[in-house]
């Protein structure tokens, strides 16, 4: 109980003080700070296409930051939540756009499926190279970003080019439904939430979510016990990455009808920040993600009614993952500190042990 309030009051006091110093800009610019942020809480919530905004820019940063965190809880960075959501949308395309002969019902379980599946098997190559070769995953997924970001240009650019100016496919045969239009907010957002809330249920009420959260915490001890640090490791890196494959399919069916070059551009990246805010916590990855959305949302009305660039917005997510790194890198000092001091211990009482003898 008292970890997670110290968890709870740490998200709050990073979220003041990200606010503060994006206050101390704004009073910079010759800008009233309360008068901006307040154009941007009624940009954001004060009206329906707002709000309709912020839904919409929430179900796909609720699924990446989920992504990262599941995978967090491994020992694994996935930088990679990016291209899977790339692979995952443009397969949702193309089985929307080509696989007509399914009825509707048939053709929407299609369309998420193989965005499931092609994510999944983009991200077993990362986790294969890292659970059986050592390959760090961060490089090899921010290199697999690009591959994947230049696959779907090629694709709606040359194969399934609709011929027009933009890079894009053709529409897709089924939609998600729209909500509060006309926004871009449409019913993937309770498939999103009912996936998510799955996923930390499992992670935190069952036997493999246990061996997941053991396996992040200490691989070795988590082999001693009988666990396949490895397989669960692997496991992990699929189930994030279908998680950006899902995201994917709802920005293609639900927000676009189409997939459109670089629709997941900072996707990824924005669902890292509101992992690494809160330490991966999946109980609280969601309230940062809409935390996230509404600044998103509101950033260009604040602009228009203050005269504060929307860029401002940027500042405060720095902020955020200057406090996150840093708190990171306090953390493996202290357990760097631990382990050494755990060693020197063993150490002495082997000597102790040696000389009794």
């Amino acid at each position: 109980m008292n970890k997670s309030l110290n968890s709870f009051l740490k998200i709050l006091f990073t979220f003041f003080l990200a606010i503060l110093v994006g206050a101390i800009f704004i009073l910079a610019i010759g800008e009233n700070p309360i008068d901006a942020y307040l154009a941007l809480l009624k940009g954001a919530l004060g009206t329906k296409l707002g709000r309709g905004n912020v839904i919409a820019g929430f179900t796909p940063l609720l699924l990446t930051a989920t992504a990262f965190a599941v995978a967090a809880k491994a020992g694994a960075f996935n930088v990679g939540v990016e291209g899977e959501v790339i692979l995952g949308g443009i397969t949702a395309a193309y089985i929307g756009i080509n696989w007509g002969f399914l009825s509707v019902p048939l053709l929407y379980l299609a369309c998420f499926t193989g965005a499931i599946v092609v994510a999944m098997l983009w991200g077993l190559i990362p986790a294969i190279l890292k659970a059986y070769f050592n390959v760090s995953e961060v490089c090899v997924t921010i290199l697999m970003n690009t591959v994947a970001l230049y696959i779907g240009s090629y694709l709606v650019s040359g194969p399934m080019s609709a011929g027009v100016a933009t890079p894009q496919s053709k529409p897709v045969l089924v939609t998600i439904p729209k909500i509060m239009k006309p926004s871009s907010a449409n019913m993937g957002v309770f498939i999103a939430i009912l996936v998510v809330l799955a996923v930390i249920w499992m992670t935190y009420k069952t036997k493999w979510g246990y061996k997941i959260r053991t396996v992040g915490t200490n691989p070795a001890h988590a082999d001693y016990a009988g666990i396949n640090s490895k397989k669960v490791f692997i496991g992990a890196m699929l189930l994030s990455a279908a998680l950006g494959g899902v995201a994917g399919c709802i920005e293609v069916l639900g927000v676009h009808g189409y997939y459109l070059d670089g629709f997941a551009r900072d996707l990824g990246t924005n669902g890292m920040l509101a992992a690494l805010i809160v330490k991966s916590n999946m109980l609280f990855t969601p309230f940062v993600a809409f935390f996230l959305a509404v600044l998103k949302a509101g950033a260009m009305a604040m602009q228009q009614a203050t005269s504060v660039p929307k860029s401002i917005v940027d500042t405060i997510s720095a902020v955020f993952i200057i406090i996150a790194t840093m708190d990171f890198v306090i953390s493996l000092r202290q357990r760097r500190k631990l382990e050494k001091e755990l060693k020197t211990e063993i150490a002495s009482n082997q000597i102790e042990k040696g000389g009794d003898k």
